[in-house]
């Protein structure tokens, strides 16, 4: 990176990436690229050498006159001291840069082969062009460029305060930091930078610098404000500049500006459950949102996000399952099991039916799973869920089980690393647009009494982390009493938070089958002992 002694002098091609002008040039020699960060500490002889004179004084006197090619009248010219004079047997342009008291204390100087010298010591400059207006008015417009503070000030007809930093957008941060107190002194700052990646993010670098509601961000729709002038749109020029939209850090908006968003309305597509109950008080699953389902050891979590998955498939949706307790094969035949409503691992199938089975699930070329078993970095994980969703068209994800990510790691904090993976999983489910269905295991509740004899479920008792209840869109809890007497096979469904609509509470309950390997919903409150009403 730059040295704290070197001074930006423009950007030019990277011969690493190929990149037109990401590649910045320094008065020391180096060279940087923006795009591909590489850094080279010398220059290679067929690039232009750019000599920089510190503390040269001989400046070049030049003349006054307008630049044709640049549309940039002698006025123009005139007011901001832009001079054409003759530099090592070559014809070019000066820019003389000042300090506070408008005495020229460095030269730019620009060769018709694009070559640029610096002569002085361009530190004790301010931002170009800043002698020239009285601190503090209504407004200033910083340019990335000489010529693009002269274009803008001529289409404004230079009586409006235009300046510009000396290094481009490169060093554009530095500068304006140090130049704080001028700018702060006007009620509204205008970055007027190349419309481009870099120049963009230089200026909402600068922005940052700002006390809030005083910068404004201006966008070009040709490359700068030279070019603009060039082309003969001025007016759209000086429209730009009037029209520039005031810097918000990312995510502020002002709710005025939302009313064709609240005004329209959104049509949320929902995939239905397999069952009524839940449907009733979730509307089902949507994509953008994470349902986490959560129960105690043996209690069916991994059953019912099966049943879930193939009822999504069943809808027409893509499914990526990432199933890290169990083998591919486990995964495949417990959804061929669904389809046959026989559990193909435990009974023997007929070929043909077994066929038509794949046919149905597997075989529609819309079922992705991950072949790995055991724990697993969850960068590495992560990256498998982007591919899903990217490369494969997932529009679901089954995530069975999060404990498990963090398992194999060797760390000891499992609520930091949960809280790390659950913010990614997240922030991934938001840029995807996809739906996840989470499997989690529970803590043991206080009390002799535990999950796996039917204590109730409930969002504090999330094992490892809070951060699971906290960014889950939807918590389902099953709840079920595996030593009952009677109904040990029926599971309580609970919704313990849902985002969505806010009902909360039981369901639905569930029955199992173990003839078929399904989970049947059941309605007859006279066969099953309720404890509480639907």
């Amino acid at each position: 990176m730059e040295k704290s002694e070197s001074e930006f002098i423009q950007h030019i091609p990277c011969d690493n990436c190929g990149s037109s002008d990401a590649c910045g040039i320094y008065t020391d020699g180096h060279t940087f690229c923006f795009s591909c960060n590489t850094h080279n500490h010398g220059l290679k002889e067929e690039t232009p050498v750019k000599t920089i004179t510190k503390t040269d004084t001989d400046f070049l006197r030049g003349e006054v006159q307008a630049l044709a090619k640049r549309k940039l009248t002698e006025e123009t010219t005139k007011l901001w001291d832009y001079r054409v004079g003759e530099f090592n047997g070559s014809i070019a342009q000066v820019a003389n840069h000042k300090n506070n008291q408008g005495q020229t204390v460095a030269q730019k100087i620009r060769l018709p082969n694009k070559e640029f010298f610096v002569k002085g010591n361009m530190k004790e400059a301010t931002l170009y062009g800043q002698w020239l207006w009285r601190d503090g008015g209504k407004m200033v417009t910083v340019t990335e460029g000489e010529l693009d503070a002269l274009s803008l000030s001529q289409a404004m007809g230079n009586k409006w305060p235009v300046v510009s930093v000396k290094t481009g957008a490169a060093g554009a941060k530095r500068e304006i930091a140090k130049a704080v107190e001028y700018l702060e002194s006007f009620d509204s700052v205008i970055f007027m930078f190349d419309n481009d990646e870099v120049g963009q993010q230089a200026a909402i670098e600068c922005a940052s610098l700002l006390s809030p509601n005083k910068a404004k961000i201006a966008r070009l729709p040709l490359k700068d404000a030279s070019d603009m002038l060039q082309q003969g749109r001025s007016k759209e020029l000086v429209d730009a500049m009037w029209g520039a939209k005031s810097y918000r850090p990312d995510g502020i908006i002002n709710g005025a500006d939302l009313w064709e968003t609240v005004s329209t309305v959104e049509e949320v597509e929902s995939v239905p459950y397999p069952f009524d109950g839940l449907n009733a008080m979730t509307d089902g699953c949507r994509k953008g949102e994470i349902v986490t389902v959560t129960a105690g050891s043996g209690l069916g979590k991994s059953q019912l996000t099966r049943e879930f998955a193939y009822k999504i498939l069943n809808e027409g949706s893509t499914i990526g399952y990432v199933a890290l307790e169990e083998s591919a094969k486990r995964t495949a035949q417990g959804l061929m099991s669904l389809h046959l409503n026989r559990p193909v691992h435990l009974t023997e199938t007929p070929q043909d039916q077994l066929r038509e089975a794949f046919d149905a699930t597997l075989g529609t070329g819309r079922v992705f799973m991950y072949d790995h078993w055991g724990s697993t970095e969850s960068d590495n994980l992560l990256g498998k869920i982007r591919y899903l969703a990217r490369g494969c068209n997932c529009d679901y994800i089954v995530l069975d089980h999060v404990s498990i990510v963090v398992s194999g790691i060797d760390d000891g904090d499992e609520r930091r690393i949960i809280d790390n993976l659950m913010t990614k999983l997240r922030s991934l489910v938001e840029e995807l647009d996809i739906g996840m269905i989470l499997v989690s295991h529970l803590k043991r509740p206080n009390g002799e009494k535990g999950h796996e004899e039917g204590a109730k479920t409930s969002l504090a008792q999330l094992r490892g982390s809070a951060a699971i209840a906290q960014l889950s869109d939807m918590v389902i809890g099953l709840e079920r009493n595996q030593q009952a007497e009677k109904n040990a096979h029926v599971t309580t469904v609970r919704v313990l938070k849902n985002r969505w609509s806010g009902v909360t509470g039981v369901c639905c309950k569930l029955s199992y089958d173990t003839d078929t390997g399904r989970m049947n919903e059941v309605f007859d409150e006279e066969d099953i002992p309720f404890d509480e009403e639907f």
